[in-house]
């Protein structure tokens, strides 16, 4: 199936995000009855956090942690025709699914799953996957998650440009990857994000020191929440950020204080990974 091309794509670039908390529809969905799809929540996850200074005027200048709580739903696509992907995500469960032209592949809250459409064999790992792009995406607002340890780190210099940084890293009994690490770095003029360094820790399930890099200069406003359009990915060299290697563009981006809960339940015929 074609999420397994940009899998392929992104284990090349080491990708992976585990250490998460566990509307724009494709044509599949859009049958769903109308008074589904807008069930309303009137529950609202208050911030009683405290963040370090540089973390809390970086979520201010993307539109508000405050905000960004009051979501619940968040879908875009990537790719286009045959290779398009739709991805949904509940924000306070993280519930999610995935859907293509052959496939989809989901989270329920407790079980991932998988479900061909087609003759095609499903050829992905739903784990690696189903969140993966979200939590890019969702940048750098998922860095408000529980379990979360904060600390300062030496600036990333590049280009003649001194980006102040922030280590994030998670108390051990967070996610399927604690040991992940994550370092974003702010403009040090609009204090706006712009890049974020990640380890990987899925697969070896040890700690690494290696860390790769996104960089986050294309944004869209959607809802009042400053989002990616384009995430671009960097070769690294002593864990430095040094050329272009690839990049990923979202469309169609949704984000709504609504959710249709019966999008994330397991299909018919759905298998469910182990």
């Amino acid at each position: 199936m074609k999420l397994t091309k940009h899998l392929a794509i992104l284990t090349i670039t080491a990708t992976i995000v585990s250490s998460c908390k566990q509307e724009t529809s494709s044509s599949n969905l859009s049958s769903a009855p109308q008074n589904q799809i807008e069930k309303r929540t009137t529950e609202i996850k208050v911030n009683t956090k405290t963040y370090p200074d540089l973390i809390s005027k970086m979520f201010d200048k993307h539109g508000g942690i405050e905000n960004w709580n009051t979501m619940h739903q968040l879908s875009f696509d990537l790719g286009e025709g045959d290779d398009k992907e739709t991805t949904i995500t509940a924000l306070h469960s993280r519930k999610a699914r995935i859907d293509t032209k052959n496939d989809a592949i989901g989270f329920d809250g407790t079980k991932v799953w998988s479900l061909e459409k087609s003759d095609k064999t499903y050829e992905g790992n739903a784990k690696f996957y189903y969140n993966l792009m979200f939590y890019f995406y969702a940048m750098p607002f998922v860095l408000g998650d529980d379990g979360i340890i904060y600390e300062e780190v030496p600036p990333l210099e590049f280009e003649d440009i001194s980006y102040p940084g922030m280590m994030i890293s998670y108390k051990s009994d967070v996610g399927l990857s604690p040991d992940d690490q994550y370092i974003v770095y702010v403009h040090p003029k609009t204090g706006e994000m712009e890049w974020l360094g990640y380890t990987v820790t899925y697969f070896s399930k040890e700690k690494s020191k290696k860390f790769s890099f996104i960089r986050y200069t294309d944004w869209q406003t959607v809802n009042g929440i400053k989002l990616p359009k384009t995430l671009t990915w960097y070769t690294s060299e002593n864990n430095l950020p040094t050329t272009v290697r690839n990049s990923a563009e979202f469309k169609n981006v949704s984000l709504k204080n609504t959710i249709n809960a019966d999008l994330f339940t397991i299909p018919e015929g759905a298998k469910i990974v182990e």
